[in-house]
């Protein structure tokens, strides 16, 4: 509990440091050194995702009614909003923070532990973040394009972000036993319901393309440079070459 709480106290007082710190520039084109390893991984994760991950997540979603699975999905969703309140406020988004925090309150009581999506009928929207996001409005670059075992597409900025969102998420600090397993379960089972939910174009990516680790890499890059800025810079690039400059 004590290392968890000296390295929050990092983090904010990292955030403080780095107040001043220009966000950094989106990418251009991709840097992938390390793509005969990278590409070892994706072999990997599409062999996982070919004997478990696909089968489970469409039995998941042909067994489990639409409404409980979206309420599955809820309580994840609202599970992680205490990072991205925490990641607003390393961020200086303040007016974010105090939305997200009242989202959290709300449907943790009036939505029965998030079950129920009342804050959004009510008007609160959900402003995701992550210390990825963090990492990158303090000026730090997106760094080398990376595939993790099972998690699949990320950059090195990124992946640094979700092991600092792991080590840092508040509910650790509250959650044991059985709680804590409860808000894992509800988790995984959320990541097997989007596998559902996404099945057709995740399995054109994967199953269908001429080069899915190209393909992988771009669409990743194309979605997460336009959530962090609104830009991509990769309409020209070509997919299935390397290129080198990404920052």
């Amino acid at each position: 509990m004590k290392a968890k709480s000296g390295a929050l106290a990092v983090l904010i007082l990292a955030g403080v440091a780095l107040a001043g710190c220009t966000p950094a520039p989106v990418g251009v084109g991709f840097a992938d050194p390390y793509e005969a390893t990278n590409r070892k991984t994706h072999k990997i994760n599409r062999s996982l995702d070919r004997a478990i991950v696909r089968p489970i997540s469409n039995a998941y979603g042909k067994s489990a009614p639409g409404p409980l699975r979206k309420g599955v999905s809820n309580v994840a969703s609202n599970l992680s909003l205490p990072s991205t309140v925490l990641n607003n406020l390393l961020q200086f988004r303040i007016e974010e923070a105090g939305a997200n925090t009242f989202r959290f309150l709300v449907n943790s009581t009036f939505g029965f532990a998030g079950l129920l999506d009342v804050a959004t009928e009510a008007g609160i929207a959900r402003d995701p973040s992550d210390f990825g996001e963090t990492l990158h409005v303090w000026g730090v670059k997106e760094g080398t394009y990376l595939e993790l075992p099972i998690l699949g597409p990320s950059t090195s900025r990124q992946a640094a972000g979700r092991v600092v969102d792991t080590l840092t998420n508040p509910l650790n600090f509250v959650l044991e036993g059985q709680d804590r397993a409860a808000a894992t379960g509800s988790t995984v089972l959320a990541r097997f319901g989007d596998r559902y939910q996404f099945r057709d174009l995740v399995d054109s990516v994967l199953y269908e393309s001429e080069d899915s680790y190209a393909q992988a890499r771009l669409l990743y890059l194309q979605n997460r440079r336009f959530a962090l800025t609104g830009e991509t810079q990769l309409d020209d690039v070509d997919p299935y070459e390397d290129v080198y400059g990404l920052e």
